[in-house]
């Protein structure tokens, strides 16, 4: 789902920058809605099950999230040139790289929290459920539609190739189910995490979002323009989330 997402990177162009912008803020949009609804929330549901506090892990997954793309923001010079070599402006290449890794480390507690929901299932614990398992898988890989298009759309409006802008679209998902293996395997061990990973990644995407997505999506002066695409794609984002559970 997520490569079918990227795919349609296939039918823009290049010359339209105000097409481009919008979909740069779209992609934020998407972003703010899946820290959420995709990640924070269920991390909430998760810690209250488990006798946890539900706001703890929330905060600090969310605060060690923010702080680690803080970081990351700092390192990626070293190797931004490398794999952005396509993308000629400086700026451009640190807001695509950073927008790249955060996606793709979103994606890991996503993949995590299929495998211990399937692992569960495998290691007969009384309160999983196959069905529900199965339902977590599809609502998942649905919602990785948009979030396809929200890597691929902006690599393209940087000055990337179709076929790179797709590649890294497609990427960003791969670590899904493999961390879904890990998941299943290590279900016992990775249950307990599993709150303060998705927090993690929602601080992650939160900060990249506010430090780069919206104020490129307005370096051209298409502030309108962006400003609604970005609610457009955080509303479809919240309604998968919202009517997928």
């Amino acid at each position: 789902m997520t490569a079918f997402g990227a795919a349609f990177v296939f039918f823009t162009k290049k010359s339209n920058p105000k097409f481009l912008d919008g979909m740069l803020a779209f992609a934020g949009g998407v972003m703010i809605a899946a820290s959420f609804w995709s990640l924070l929330s269920p991390a909430i549901e998760m810690a209250d099950t488990n006798g946890i506090p539900p706001w703890l892990p929330a905060v600090i997954g969310f605060l060690l999230g923010g702080f680690f793309l803080l970081l990351v923001d700092r390192f990626i010079p070293l190797v931004k040139d490398k794999v952005m070599s396509d993308i000629k402006d400086p700026k451009a290449k640190q807001r695509t790289a950073l927008l790249v890794f955060s996606v793709t480390l979103h994606n890991i507690p996503e993949g995590l929290a299929i495998g211990v929901a399937f692992g569960a299932v495998a290691s007969d614990l009384s309160s999983a459920s196959l069905t529900a398992a199965i339902a977590l898988a599809v609502g998942i890989g649905i919602q990785n539609f948009p979030e396809g298009m929200a890597v691929s759309m902006p690599l393209r409006r940087e000055g990337m190739s179709k076929g790179k802008s797709f590649w890294y679209g497609q990427f960003s998902g791969m670590v899904e189910p493999i961390s879904a293996v890990v998941g299943a395997f290590a279900v016992l061990f990775i249950q307990p995490i599993l709150p303060y990973a998705l927090s993690f990644a929602a601080g992650a995407m939160i900060f990249v979002v506010a430090k780069e997505i919206i104020p490129g999506s307005h370096e051209k002066g298409h502030t309108q323009l962006a400003s609604m695409c970005l609610m457009i794609g955080f509303a479809i984002m919240m309604t998968l989330d919202v009517a997928l559970g």
